[in-house]
């Protein structure tokens, strides 16, 4: 009996993972040929401020409300979070690499110097304005991406959004690609809804905050400490930015600490081999998630069975100011591309413990942010005309936060 009902489980689970390759929506965004199984995977996660579902159709109104997401033509189609994760060949500790949204960097196929979470939309707006008849109507440079079709009579056309959404999945792997020197080879995205849907699933996220939270725009109300979001409150938890100390890197510690949660959740107390957790996920994902058309996930999750819970720890880029003034743009965050690709080299490198962690007496680890400031407050003291004046202290350290311990945030 008790074999028989293994037997009974592991089909159930068998059959549950087929039906989300085959009812989760796809796009053909990844240029290269998938790589193997159990290959080095550099998988792209977008949170995507879309008030549309993966097949093109907008939210019902009153999913809206509840989030708090305002109207149908809100949001603007922007990358809201931007994450590469890094998978070593054969499984082992993950590295996911946040990228502050508001990143000044240049997008790719000649869409100039821009925010990068404009990739995504400057993609989706041209393709739309080339779909229906609008070409060249949103000032974009051309996009190799474009497809070449009728146009259609509504840029609501669901088939017309598909291919829109495409096309900025591609610009922003493209982009990402040329800011970490990472070679992406898979790619999710994730709409609204999603974050609240998959945290119901799997029976909510556990979370801390440093202190207690009424904000009316997301609608987040919560207090201090441990405690566990879902639902549309996950959502508020993620989205909010007014009120943060620390502005948009506070919302990226954020997102960390969500992650890192539902990452825990899922790898660990057989949340992944519970079949009804299992259909209910299943069901969410199918229409709330876009994965690459050529992602078997089935593959991937026998990859992920040897990641302990604690094997993922979450850094984000090095950055300089936040207020660095832009010809279009406002106000965005600066970024050096050449820092960048050593930061993500490094960080790599040290999560598979290829190099030893460097001593925290002597040197600012890998993973924090300030790391471009310090150094250049070092250089500036060294240069300058007062020798008897001591050198810069070094910026603070913050611990990387990992899926085994993500500790509290503002």
């Amino acid at each position: 009996m008790v074999s028989a009902a293994v037997l009974a489980v592991s089909a159930f689970t068998w059959v549950q993972v087929r039906v989300l390759d085959r009812s989760t929506a796809s796009a053909s965004v990844i240029g290269a040929a998938a790589p193997g199984p159990t290959a080095e995977q550099n998988i792209l996660l977008l949170g995507v401020d879309s008030r549309t579902d993966p097949q093109g159709n907008p939210l019902p109104p009153a999913v809206l409300d509840a989030l708090h997401a305002g109207g149908t033509s809100d949001g603007g189609d922007t990358a809201d979070s931007i994450i590469v994760v890094h998978v070593p060949a054969g499984g082992g500790r993950a590295t996911a690499i946040s990228v502050p949204r508001d990143s000044f960097v240049q997008l790719a196929d000649g869409y100039g110097e821009h925010k990068i979470n404009s990739a995504y939309s400057r993609a989706v707006a041209f393709t739309t304005d080339s779909l229906t008849g609008d070409g060249g109507a949103s000032g974009a440079a051309t996009s190799p991406f474009a497809p070449q079709a009728a146009p259609s009579v509504s840029a609501d056309d669901p088939a017309v959004r598909r291919a829109a959404v495409a096309a900025g999945a591609r610009e922003t792997i493209d982009t990402v690609q040329s800011l970490t020197g990472l070679q992406i080879t898979h790619f999710a995205s994730v709409n609204l809804a999603g974050f609240a849907d998959v945290s119901q699933a799997i029976g909510g996220v556990p979370v801390c905050l440093r202190a207690p939270v009424d904000d009316p725009f997301s609608g987040l109300q919560l207090p201090a400490g441990p405690q566990t979001v879902s639902g549309t409150q996950a959502l508020a938890f993620v989205r909010q930015r007014h009120g943060l100390p620390g502005g948009d890197l506070d919302r990226i510690a954020r997102q960390q600490v969500f992650l890192a949660g539902a990452t825990s959740r899922l790898l660990s107390a057989g949340i992944l081999a519970n079949p009804f957790t299992l259909d209910r996920l299943t069901g969410v994902v199918g229409r709330s998630v876009t994965l690459d058309s050529g992602w078997d996930v089935l593959s991937f999750a026998t990859q992920m069975q040897g990641l302990s819970a604690g094997a993922v720890t979450f850094r984000t880029i090095p950055t300089g100011t936040d207020e660095l003034a832009t010809p279009e743009d406002g106000q965005a965050v600066q970024v050096d591309p050449a820092q960048v690709r050593t930061f993500v080299t490094d960080a790599i490198d040290l999560d598979a413990g290829v190099v030893p962690p460097p001593a925290p007496a002597a040197v600012t680890p890998v993973g924090t942010q300030g790391d471009s400031s310090a150094s250049s407050a070092s250089s500036d003291s060294a240069s300058g005309s007062d020798e008897t004046s001591p050198p810069a202290p070094p910026a603070p350290v913050t611990p990387p936060i990992t899926a085994a311990a993500p500790g509290c945030v503002n």
